[in-house]
């Protein structure tokens, strides 16, 4: 659960190289062609695709973990065993959600 909670803290600042491409890529399609090719080039690369994935699985990953935290909150599935299985809920659910929407989108 700890090492969880490490993740959840550090996937959220990491969210920010993704968000930051994003907006970079709508600002240059806002400002000329020449901006939003480069900016695209990047993007459409396996470096861009790669961190694009990277921020959609912490989002599922951040997701879940908050609706973990919810579930905690009101005290319910607090012993060891059933916060493993919640632990595990969230990272096996945050790649199987990333690969569902990779695959539909």
């Amino acid at each position: 659960s700890r090492g969880l909670g490490d993740v959840y803290k550090r996937q959220g600042n990491a969210l920010i190289v993704g968000v930051i491409l994003f907006v970079s890529w709508l600002l240059a399609a806002a400002t000329s062609d020449a901006s939003f090719r480069a900016v695209n080039a990047i993007i459409s690369s396996w470096f861009g695709k790669l961190i694009l994935i990277g921020s959609l699985w912490a989002l599922w990953y951040h997701t879940l973990a908050g609706i973990r935290h919810l579930i905690w909150d009101h005290a319910v599935w607090l012993d060891i065993r059933k916060s493993r299985l919640l632990g595990w809920s969230v990272v096996i659910g945050s790649f199987a959600l990333t690969f569902l929407t990779v695959l539909f989108l």
